[in-house]
């Protein structure tokens, strides 16, 4: 990880550790990571759908574009994440039939699946404008953000 990666990290877990929700840190960490990662032109989270747990439903997000709305479990990057359990990274997603576009601008995406007992609770998910963003460092910083929600949710 980069200086300005344990950076931001040592601070959202400082926030994490004070504030009262799961929300409130995602709310947070996607402002935070917008405003400080200039490669990161959309940080948002989507959520498993309380009322249909075959849809992702999008929470709080900081960008430069409106997201998806609701996203079906098989759908995209977001739900390929969600359905595998696994890490997506996209350094082209022009390249990648998966993609479901949220702006043309996009070029890259990650999307960091996020369980709580094993079970998807939600996803993180950050494109940028630029191709081949999420680096090896990036993607390790991505994760443990993940983390730190994943860990406030369980508490919850």
């Amino acid at each position: 990880m980069t200086p300005l990666h344990r950076e931001l990290l040592q601070e959202l877990q400082s926030f994490a550790q004070t504030t009262p929700t799961a929300q409130s840190l995602m709310e947070r960490m996607a402002e935070r990571l917008h405003a400080k990662m200039t490669r990161y032109n959309w940080v948002g989270f989507y959520l498993v759908d309380p009322a249909d747990s075959n849809y992702l439903i999008v929470g709080p997000f900081a960008g430069s574009f409106t997201p998806n709305a609701r996203i079906p479990l098989g759908t995209g990057l977001c739900g390929a994440a969600a359905t595998s359990g696994q890490v997506i990274v996209v350094q082209d997603v022009s390249a990648d039939p998966r993609y479901l576009e949220g702006s043309s601008l996009v070029k890259s995406e990650i999307v960091v699946p996020i369980f709580v007992n094993k079970k998807l609770a939600a996803e993180l998910d950050i494109e940028s404008y630029f191709a081949d963003t999420f680096s090896k460092s990036e993607q390790e910083f991505v994760e443990a953000c993940a983390g730190l929600v994943a860990n406030h949710l369980a508490k919850e």
